[in-house]
């Protein structure tokens, strides 16, 4: 069985712990997100207004959305609270000689 194609996409060390980074995966938007040293990848919109996620805030294992303040949880990419009710994507990521790869 072959497992997903992962593909580089920025460099470790661009991403901050206080920011989203945005990148381009296979035409899409991805976000990837710096937390506790453990990067993150998830979907660039919210789920609840399709608003963008690119400058919500990221804190404590979160992003929040800047249109409505809902926040998705960066591991699982669950609701934490309203008005979203739907989770947002979450991609598998892996670091590899300094380069974040994601798998879409």
């Amino acid at each position: 069985m072959i497992g997903p194609e992962f593909l580089a996409v920025a460099a470790l060390d661009v991403l901050s712990e206080t920011a989203a980074h945005a990148v381009d995966v296979k035409g899409r938007t991805i976000l990837l997100c710096l937390q506790a040293g453990k990067v993150f990848a998830i979907s660039a919109r919210c789920s609840h207004a399709d608003q963008e996620l690119t400058c919500g805030a990221v804190r404590n294992g979160w992003i929040s959305c800047p249109a409505h303040g809902a926040r998705f949880d960066l591991a699982t990419g669950e609701p934490l609270n309203p008005p979203a009710t739907t989770p947002i994507m979450t991609y598998p990521v892996r670091i590899s000689g300094g380069m974040v790869e994601v798998a879409v």
